[in-house]
């Protein structure tokens, strides 16, 4: 029951998650200044099943402006490129982890 639960607000903040991200691509492209400061990130993905692994960076690179590029060879990191990178990319690493990661542990 409780997964189930954390399901179904997995589906609603992987919505917002995919609105904003649509949103902020489109007025990127549809404006003539860009706003894109693109690289790859390493994000934190340790302890996560090979299973949990697969729907992060599937999640993660159908979200726009973001891409599963690679995992690390004892997978504990998931390669990322990113349209947006912040100026603090160990906040923003910490942030993905703890935002997709933990619904990811929780749901799969």
């Amino acid at each position: 029951m409780k997964r189930i639960i954390h399901f179904i607000g997995f589906i609603f903040f992987y919505i917002e998650e995919v609105v904003k991200s649509n949103l902020r691509v489109a007025y990127d492209v549809l404006t003539p200044t860009h706003h894109m400061n693109p690289g790859i990130i390493a994000v934190d993905v340790t302890g996560m099943s090979d299973r949990q692994l697969l729907f992060m960076a599937n999640f993660i690179t159908m979200t726009p402006g973001t891409l599963g590029i690679s995992f690390s060879d004892n997978k504990d990191k998931l390669y990322l490129h990113a349209m947006y990178l912040e100026e603090d990319l160990a906040a923003l690493s910490a942030e993905l982890s703890d935002t997709y990661g933990k619904r990811v542990r929780n749901v799969f």
